[in-house]
């Protein structure tokens, strides 16, 4: 597939269900695109953000994404070789005070 095809039609539907599919940007929302497949998507939807975003992007915008769950985090951390202290979400995390 040739990343000028792709569309956000491309993706499962469920990554993007609370959300107008029709106003989604490929390059001005692509955080949070990124972040919906990390989080929720299957392999296809992997398949394509590579596709769609070289890897430092790729990288750079799962950086600054707000919320990765535990797992998801541990997974991006381990496939991109990045240390998981350097995730905003894990610093936000980690920055809470427990009471």
């Amino acid at each position: 597939m040739n990343n000028q095809f792709i569309t956000i039609n491309n993706f499962s539907p469920h990554l993007f269900w609370d959300v107008d599919r029709t106003k989604l940007d490929l390059n001005k929302n692509k955080r949070l695109i990124i972040q919906r497949v990390f989080l929720r998507g299957d392999i296809p939807d992997i398949k394509i953000i590579f596709q769609l975003y070289d890897l430092e992007t790729i990288k750079e915008e799962i950086l600054k994404a707000g919320f990765l769950d535990k797992k998801t985090l541990k997974w991006a951390s381990d496939f991109l070789n990045i240390p998981k202290t350097r995730f905003l979400c894990y610093v936000k995390e980690q920055s809470k005070q427990v009471h």
